[in-house]
């Protein structure tokens, strides 16, 4: 496809989200959307953006404690880094935000695509493992833990280490060979973890990362709609997972919505309130994400920048 095709593809999704947007509010009212807001206590507010920008941080030490020998020292410019990488992906269609990691690893320490790119595809496999794990949690708390949700748990919780045993399995078969594509496939296995306490160390803060996120957006959801905290947290699953998926709207706007709206549906019986909260739980993470990018500019790149 051509640039001024993409340029025109990328016009159009604009344009349709502008005009859901305007849709939305016309259709909820901009005193149903506004009125929340005016409802919750700002301390606590304040509290729960402070959570937000507190999982930037952790998602900055996961990735300054996996590139520990090239990383050392530099908290502050990755943290810069990991804010724009975050934005990039929560305003761009179809994942194209995650193409920021690699470039902003080249640009900043020298990285290559090779060493980066599996270890953005760890990390976002380790991030869908534990969201969904959050969830069957969650659920089973509002539900009941059914024998079969038990059996998917354990399976889903244990499987990183059989990755990571794969991981060493294939090294351990490959490393030798003269074959181009196996020195390529043992070239991205070399940037997965090789140790435990990488692999460890990767689990805890992924695990961390989420339980700080999603307690500040379950708050969130729970105050802005008639749910509870579990149900809260459910939907602000239901949001995130729809950022996985290949199509992505501009900004996530209706899929986002659409994802917290199908799992807090069930214990909402108001369509204008459920939708008015998605929305509004929506605008808090872009909110949360363009303030921790903004900030982040007052943080220095690396010299070779």
């Amino acid at each position: 496809m051509s640039v001024t095709a993409r340029r025109g593809m990328m016009a159009i999704g604009w344009l349709a989200v502008i005009a859901l947007i305007v849709g939305v509010v016309a259709w909820v009212g901009p005193q149903r959307l506004v009125a929340p807001w005016l409802a919750i206590d700002p301390a606590a507010l304040l509290v729960a953006l402070l959570l937000m920008l507190a999982s930037y941080v952790v998602r900055t030490l996961r990735i300054t404690r996996y590139f520990r020998a090239r990383l050392a020292g530099e908290f502050w410019p990755t943290l810069r880094l990991s804010s724009w990488h975050n934005l990039m992906n929560n305003l761009l269609p179809m994942r194209s935000g995650e193409l920021s990691f690699p470039l902003l690893m080249r640009r900043y320490y020298g990285l290559s695509p090779m060493q980066s790119v599996p270890v953005l595809l760890w990390f976002r496999l380790l991030d869908l493992q534990v969201v969904v794990l959050i969830g069957l949690l969650a659920a089973g708390m509002l539900l009941g833990l059914a024998a079969g949700w038990v059996a998917v748990f354990v399976l889903l919780l244990v499987s990183p280490l059989g990755v990571y045993v794969l991981r060493h399995w294939l090294h351990a078969r490959l490393k030798g060979r003269s074959n181009g594509w196996q020195d390529r496939l043992v070239e991205i296995l070399e940037s997965l973890p090789d140790h435990p306490r990488l692999f460890l160390g990767t689990l805890f803060w992924t695990w961390a990362n989420w339980l700080i996120k999603l307690c500040a957006l379950g708050w969130v959801l729970a105050a802005l709609a008639p749910v509870s905290f579990f149900q809260g947290v459910v939907g602000a699953i239901g949001g995130d997972l729809t950022t996985v998926l290949p199509v992505h709207a501009p900004g996530g706007f209706g899929t986002y919505e659409a994802g917290v709206a199908l799992l807090i549906g069930p214990f909402v019986d108001d369509t204008k309130a459920l939708v008015a909260a998605a929305v509004n739980l929506h605008l808090f993470v872009l909110g949360t994400a363009l303030l921790a990018a903004v900030i982040s500019l007052a943080i220095r790149r690396p010299a070779r920048c």
